[in-house]
């Protein structure tokens, strides 16, 4: 049976995790080269992908390059695929994506990961002595292989010894009994509370692994991040001081400060995590691993040489690091989700970066119902109406069914409440920033998404904010460079960026990076203007023929805006000349009434 292809946003945060890894941290021609060969494939230019084009592209030759004398682009493509084995082999081996790109060619090929234990794996038997608190990797791993079945025999053990194979199977076959009797125990104690009780009846009685998972604590707190320093020398100094700085800033953690030793509350370890500093591979380097309080299991490793912990240099480098695991679509919060540990605060802002993934009317309805629900109970949280006063704003924008009532008027209330909540909140100042500019408040949006990137300088989401601000206040000259810097720095970046960056480099008259932004839109849900920006995208780059697809989709999903684009440019408050340029260009198309 046939698997349909890992979805775009899945693709993105396992090249992001790929990019900041140890196995690639020395190599940056190998990181150079997967960015350039995953994201033009995400672009839908596959067909690009040849020697000639990679070796202007990523290696600067020129037009004279010639693949028979210059073995440039083959060598380094066999490099790298030995790379994503031994990452795939060690450090990813629990991705759920692998990403190859298979000999003969420079396409990337992804598929869902089904992970198979190594021969030398510790017996079923070991496994159950483990209590469910204590827990290492196992649900990670435990998930991926109840998720699809491999292809062949997974080899446990190694063959016993006869004397020994007797005794071990009358050890199985005891414990086996045990947890027979223990189920059954634990089925007539739950019936005979429901019947005495009356609050349950036995259909509803659960099996004992259910009510195992029933009995887990949900967590309300946001991950708790610890930091450990266990590397000398000026350069481990400059990574801890950029590390702290950054960590300070991001809404969505628990910043401890210090390292996780017997005083902390071991209660909290599901969702606790420590960014170890340690001595790198050679003089000089200081490498920093994410590591999972409970299990141990190292999340991410990156090795910074000299020159990456340099002043002037660290910042932009633990930047990227941290943009890649701290907040809602980065690897903390993944591995929280694919362990399957039940949390509230958390779980509702997992559900908020779908959203932004895909922006579907169902993704945006089920986090909207998340946050609202934690807002009745009374959170204190100013990061939870920060994120409810966007989704509020979004659902004005996209008239979307739920919630019935969504106005400019409640999504300013939530906003405005969360920066009284947080005057310290990046995320809370940049919700009030996004509806100042839905409102057509451009000085103050702009103001305030500055103030949201000043807050957290080291979280890309914040610039990226502030650099869309500055687009759609019509600075596309000063905005531009900058949301372009972080959908660079960060490929798992949700869409807006990409549209930003479309409106910016189509405003500076950069055809070429327009068209690029524009082709990474296809991953969202059918959006007016998402389609206007492709469609745009496809005639600037000559694909005529996908140019009349989009079209034809346009027409037949929103005829309301096909009849009049610039209505809904204007109703969305977008500057003057960036509306007439974008009719102009749909006129161009087909698309708009030519009167």
């Amino acid at each position: 049976m046939e698997h349909a292809p890992p979805a775009a946003p899945a693709v993105r945060e396992t090249l992001e995790r790929l990019l900041a890894s140890e196995t690639f941290g020395r190599s940056e021609r190998a990181r150079r080269l997967l960015r350039y060969l995953v994201e033009r494939e995400q672009a839908g230019e596959a067909d690009r992908l040849k020697g000639v084009s990679i070796a202007m592209d990523v290696f600067g030759k020129d037009g004279d390059f010639d693949a028979s004398t210059d073995a440039v682009v083959r060598v380094q493509a066999g490099r790298l695929r030995e790379l994503l084995e031994q990452y795939f082999a060690n450090e990813g081996v629990a991705e759920p994506v692998r990403i190859a790109i298979p000999r003969g060619g420079y396409v990337p090929s992804y598929e869902l990961n089904a992970i198979r234990l190594p021969g030398n794996a510790k017996p079923a038997g070991n496994a159950m002595q483990r209590s469910d608190a204590s827990a290492e990797a196992a649900p990670a791993v435990s998930e991926h292989l109840d998720s699809s079945v491999p292809d062949e025999p997974v080899a446990l053990t190694a063959p016993a010894a006869p004397a020994q194979s007797l005794t071990r199977q009358l050890r199985f076959f005891w414990a086996a009994m045990v947890l027979v009797i223990i189920m059954l125990g634990v089925l007539i104690v739950r019936q005979s509370n429901a019947f005495l009780g009356g609050s349950e009846s036995a259909a509803t009685v659960e099996t004992a692994g259910a009510a195992s998972t029933a009995a887990q604590p949900t967590f309300d707190s946001l991950p708790l991040i610890y930091i450990a320093v266990k590397a000398n020398g000026p350069e481990a100094a400059r990574v801890a001081s950029s590390l702290r700085a950054g960590l300070a800033g991001f809404d969505t953690i628990d910043f401890i400060g210090r390292d996780a030793d017997s005083t902390r509350d071991q209660a909290a370890d599901p969702i606790s995590f420590v960014f170890e500093i340690v001595p790198g591979p050679t003089a000089g380097d200081v490498t920093v691993e994410l590591q999972s309080v409970a299990t141990g299991r190292v999340l991410l490793s990156r090795n910074l040489t000299l020159a990456e912990s340099a002043s002037g240099a660290v910042e932009s480098n633990i930047a990227s690091l941290l943009t890649s695991t701290v907040p809602a679509s980065g690897a903390i919060y993944s591995y929280i989700d694919q362990s399957d540990i039940r949390t509230s605060q958390i779980g509702c802002l997992l559900l908020d970066d779908r959203y932004y993934l895909d922006m579907s009317a169902q993704t945006h309805e089920a986090a909207y119902r998340c946050l609202e629900k934690l807002v009745s109970e009374g959170t204190k949280s100013s990061l939870v109406y920060a994120e409810l006063a966007s989704l509020h704003t979004e659902a004005v924008n996209n008239h979307y069914a739920y919630p019935a009532d969504a106005s400019l008027e409640k999504a300013m209330s939530l906003a405005h409440r969360a920066v009284q909540m947080g005057p310290m909140s990046p995320h809370a100042h940049r919700a009030f920033g996004y509806l100042n500019s839905r409102l057509g408040n451009s000085d103050e949006a702009t103001r305030l998404m500055r103030k949201a990137y000043e807050l957290n300088p080291y979280d890309l989401g914040m610039a990226a904010a502030y650099g869309y601000g500055l687009i759609f206040a019509g600075k596309y000259d000063e905005g531009t460079p900058i949301l372009g810097h972080a959908v660079e720095a960060f490929s798992g970046h949700p869409t807006w960026w990409d549209y930003g960056l479309f409106i910016g480099a189509f405003m500076q008259g950069d055809m070429k990076q327009a068209a690029i932004a524009s082709e990474s839109l296809r991953t969202t849900a059918s959006k007016s203007h998402y389609l206007a920006a492709r469609l745009i995208g496809a005639k600037i780059s000559g694909r005529n023929k996908l140019a009349g697809e989009l079209a034809n989709e346009l027409t037949a999903e929103f005829p309301d805006f096909v009849a009049d684009p610039r209505a809904t440019f204007v109703e969305r408050k977008y500057p003057a000349d960036l509306v007439d340029r974008l009719v102009q260009s749909l006129r161009a198309a087909g698309i708009g009434n030519p009167s």
